[in-house]
């Protein structure tokens, strides 16, 4: 028989193509460490992996040579992890990055000028976007430098007080494709700046003149801008209803405006919504989706039905805190917009059951319905409401003190197809009602039961929705581990788990959690005091958990916290506070094992100076709290923040700030991280049915 020949292969990657590779990177992308196995694979995954990457997020500044050199190819760069990029770091991004860049995030930078902004301009000659936000201190000579970035698109500078007219003259004259400007609380700029960008920017989109004190007079350029989609113009005092009535003859240029939101205090009258919506035509009104006026303490039923009159693709309209009350009158306004209305937010208002009824058989399409702090709700208006919206999805009833079961039982009746239930602190509802969730809502995916009476059946009914990915049930004092062992049987999607102040909970109840949602990412047993070292053994299995809180357990030591650093590498956000055991041990272990750690709450544990300057091993550290310890040392704490190089903020005990050298917050705060003084003394922990009855007897 002929032997086959074989072919020997001595490179099998060589027979991948660059196209295959980057598409598997692109599906492993989501996930840090696992970008980092793949380019430690091998040196061609390792060049594959440099080739792939776009975007990048650097945690510090003097990191940029190294990581800029290896990806060449980086368009879009976020800085906002380094709140210190120097003139010199600027200069190195436009050295290497200069022609792929085109995107750069400074929105939570410093320590730059001018000079480090005129290299960035000259060398990244694609760059189309820039987020200079809360740049306090940028002057108009920066804006000058700005300007020679002929081919930006896009400037966010919102909150740059010191920028005046000048300023932004120079990059509308020097930058002529802008699309979107942002220059909400730019107090410095006038009606000249901004009719300058009107005039020598004809292709804009998007302009944010919130809080910046212009008049009418501007708005006449403005308005005629051709391509102008969206305008805010939310708290401009100096534009009042005189002032726009004298754009009457103007306002033809709003044929293309199709969101204008005027937010929180502009609505002086009705005047001022019915001139805008009036000169929109009907085709005009029909690309308008999105109404925000949350806040608009003058909103009247005339102003609404001017503003909605005509608008027949209205999707989401957003009332939240608005003075007016929502009678059935009131609701009457939405009679317009009724076919194609999904989406309306009330929270905080004052709203009738009429009105409640009136929404319901107008706008039976709705699929979000947000009641939040809606406190005159009640049972009759909102079953009123509910039994006509067959295709709800999302419902918040947060804070509605009236509502019973009777509301409970109409929303699982009436509402199969719900994936999202916010019902914190309705305590009036019983045990009973609970039960039908799980029976009737089994496409949850989201329920907060916060400061409810549910127990152990009706969280026995509640596992059977299978798509619950958030549960909350905080303040929960009727559950046990019963209840928790069914939701780990029955809802292993579960990503989020709040337990806070649910005392009735043990090991048993965690562990059962543990084996049953192994995808799960945040869990907080804050206060659940018979919670021990087992629960975290147990937790440690879960190898997607990002945030960890334990706040006011007493029994949980070192030991059971190394279990969680060694075996949960995602770990982000630790709160230990109040845990009397937690020592030094456990901060070393966290500090070899978890290098993602970005966030740490140690106040009121035995940590000393060796434990808190173990810390600076990890290089994503970036949040410190430690108040009330009484094991630590001035200069352990200050040997500890000078060796987190990323730190953004600190939250010390008051007593420090006159024992730490002065120039060592003044170097750290250069730096860009923010201090927060506190005062505290450790108080003894009230039981939490006293707790829970004394919060009660404060609402009214």
């Amino acid at each position: 028989m002929k032997k086959t020949k074989q072919i020997h292969i001595s490179k099998p990657f060589d027979l991948l193509s660059d196209e295959l590779v980057f598409i598997i990177l692109d599906l492993i992308s989501q996930n840090p460490s696992d970008l980092k196995s793949f380019s430690l694979t091998c040196k061609w995954f390792y060049q594959a992996e440099s080739k792939h990457r776009r975007s990048l997020k650097p945690l510090r500044a003097e990191y940029l040579p190294r990581i800029l050199s290896r990806y060449r190819n980086t368009s879009d760069l976020d800085l906002t992890f380094c709140p210190r990029v120097t003139d010199y770091a600027l200069s190195v991004v436009g050295c290497i990055s200069g022609p792929t860049l085109q995107s750069v995030d400074l929105s939570r930078s410093g320590s730059f000028s001018a000079a480090g902004l005129m290299r960035l301009a000259l060398k990244c000659v694609n760059l189309v976007e820039i987020d200079l936000s809360n740049a306090t201190e940028m002057r108009d000579a920066a804006a000058a430098v700005i300007a020679e970035a002929r081919s930006l698109e896009r400037i966010k500078l919102g909150r740059c007080k010191m920028l005046t007219d000048m300023g932004i003259g120079c990059i509308a004259v020097g930058c002529r494709k802008l699309t979107m400007v942002s220059l909400k609380w730019c107090v410095g700029v006038g009606d000249l700046g901004v009719g300058l960008l009107a005039v020598k920017c004809k292709e804009i989109r998007s302009l944010d003149l919130s809080y910046l004190p212009i008049t009418g007079k501007c708005l006449h350029d403005v308005l005629k801008l051709s391509h102008l989609e969206e305008l805010l113009l939310e708290g401009c005092f100096g534009v009042d209803d005189d002032s726009l009535k004298s754009l009457r003859h103007d306002c033809k240029s709003l044929k293309d405006i199709f969101r204008i939101w005027l937010g929180k205090v502009v609505y002086r009258s009705s005047w001022l919504l019915h001139l805008f919506w009036n000169h929109l035509t009907f085709q005009e009104k029909m690309y308008k989706q999105k109404l925000d006026a949350s806040s608009c303490q003058n909103l009247t039923q005339r102003g609404l039905t001017s503003l909605l009159s005509g608008a027949r693709c209205l999707q989401r309209l957003d009332l939240a805190h608005c003075s007016s009350v929502i009678s059935l009158d009131f609701a009457s306004s939405l009679k317009k917009v009724s076919a194609s209305l999904q989406s309306i937010r009330l929270d905080g208002c004052s709203v009738t059951s009429d009105g409640l009824k009136a929404i319901g058989n107008m706008c039976n399409s709705l699929k979000e319905v947000s009641l939040s702090k809606c406190v005159s709700v009640t049972d009759e208006g909102l079953s009123s409401l509910v039994m006509k919206l067959k295709d709800l999805r999302k419902l918040d009833i947060t804070c509605c003190r009236k509502l019973s079961g009777v509301s409970i039982t109409q929303i699982a009746s009436s509402c199969p197809l719900l994936v999202s239930l916010k019902m914190e602190s309705c305590s009036l509802v019983s045990r009973e009602a609970f039960w039908l969730i799980g029976q009737k809502c089994r496409l949850l995916e989201e329920l907060d039961l916060t400061d409810n009476e549910i127990d152990d059946e009706g969280l026995k009914s509640i596992s059977s929705c299978h798509s619950l990915s958030s549960l909350k049930l905080g303040i929960c004092l009727n559950i046990t581990d019963k209840g928790l062992s069914y939701i780990g049987m029955g809802c292993s999607n579960l990503s989020e788990l709040d337990l806070y102040r649910s005392v009735g909970i043990t090991d048993i109840g965690i562990s059962s959690i543990a084996q049953g949602c192994a995808r799960l990412e945040t869990i907080n047993i804050s206060y659940c005091k018979d919670i021990t070292d087992k629960s975290l053994v147990s937790l440690s299995k879960c190898s997607w958990l990002q945030t960890f809180e334990s706040r006011g357990c007493p029994n949980i030591t070192s030991q059971g916290l190394a279990a969680i650093a060694v075996r949960c590498k995602r770990l982000a956000k630790l709160d230990l506070k109040k845990c009397p055991y937690i020592n030094d041990s456990g901060l070393l272990t966290l500090a070899h094992f978890s290098q993602s750690l970005k966030q740490i709450n140690l106040s009121d544990t035995a940590v000393t100076d060796v434990g808190l300057v173990s810390l600076a091993n990890i290089g994503c550290i970036q949040n410190i709290s430690v108040v009330n310890s009484s094991g630590l040392s001035p200069s352990g704490v200050a040997a500890a923040l000078l060796g987190c190089g990323g730190l953004r903020k600190a939250k010390l005990h008051a007593s420090l700030r006159s024992l730490l050298p002065p120039s060592l917050i003044h170097h750290l705060e250069a730096r860009g991280c923010a201090f927060l003084w506190k005062d505290n003394t450790l108080q003894a922990e009230l039981d939490p049915k006293y707790w829970k009855l004394q919060l009660e007897d404060n609402v009214p």
